[in-house]
């Protein structure tokens, strides 16, 4: 079946060479879209040159947050698999073959992400949160979905800053959903490359972690102690506390209201 590769950026004219020879090389068929949030460096240019060599990478321009940025490249895309991956990634020579694969089994796929740059941002790991038994926090920089369920829960939520991912796993399962996580479908990802971004990361993803909660409730009961505990527990990870901490109190006191997610995409 075709994949539809759903990639949006922003000012990635460092990263997006490697990203797009990466992709064009996979197993076909294949489809690259990349939806464009205003970048202001060369970010376009660089996907228009592919473009004219390979005519099934494809260029759009749509501002807004990831989820609209997603939800749109979506509407522009033919595939039955819809795959979404980040600017900032490099892909396994594999990974279509390997998501296509597991796609036969499962409504949604899970890929392997390798964090690469600073050692000690390496090392830090996602908080997983379980829901009927499935990991819901598996990234969008390394996820496929088939185009039925997608439609069938109405897409990425525009609403959330970030965490927008894990509101659509979590509805996807809700859904009836089953993920799939296969080792073998790679994606190299950039860490943050300065404390500065590392420290907006830290502080979005946790404002994003309570966009869930005022969308969904009280979620603490679906997370894992034992494997919160069973994480490398060190100096970086409990830096990245506090602004995590700061955005989550941000978003309390000064997040609005959650939006609709029945909303047609």
């Amino acid at each position: 079946m075709l994949i539809s590769v759903i990639i949006t950026v922003r000012n990635e004219e460092r990263d997006m060479p490697d990203l797009l020879d990466s992709l064009v090389v996979q197993e076909p068929p294949i489809e690259i879209i990349v939806v464009d949030a205003n970048s202001d460096d060369r970010t376009r240019e660089i996907v228009r040159e592919y473009s004219k060599t390979y005519d099934f990478v494809k260029l759009y321009r749509r501002g807004g947050t990831r989820g609209v940025g997603r939800n749109y490249g979506v509407k522009k895309a033919e595939g039955e698999l819809l795959a979404f991956i980040d600017g900032d990634e490099i892909v396994n020579p594999f990974w279509a073959q390997e998501m296509r694969e597991s796609a036969k089994e499962y409504d949604i796929v899970a890929g392997k992400t390798v964090q690469i740059g600073y050692h000690a941002f390496e090392k830090l790991e996602r908080v997983e949160l379980y829901y009927r038994g499935y990991d819901v926090t598996y990234p969008s920089c390394n996820l496929l979905y088939h185009r039925n369920l997608f439609k069938k829960i109405k897409g990425f939520d525009p609403w959330f800053m970030t965490a927008e991912d894990i509101d659509l796993n979590f509805r996807a399962v809700r859904a009836g959903g089953k993920i799939g996580y296969n080792p073998n479908a790679i994606v190299y990802h950039r860490t943050r490359g300065s404390f500065y971004g590392f420290f907006k990361q830290a502080f979005w993803n946790g404002f994003g972690r309570k966009q869930l909660t005022m969308k969904h409730g009280k979620l603490w009961s679906n997370y894992s102690l034992t494997k919160m505990l069973d994480h490398s527990i060190d100096l970086w990870y409990m830096i990245r506390m506090i602004p995590a901490l700061l955005g989550y109190v941000s978003c309390k006191f000064f997040g609005t209201r959650p939006g609709e997610s029945d909303k047609p995409m």
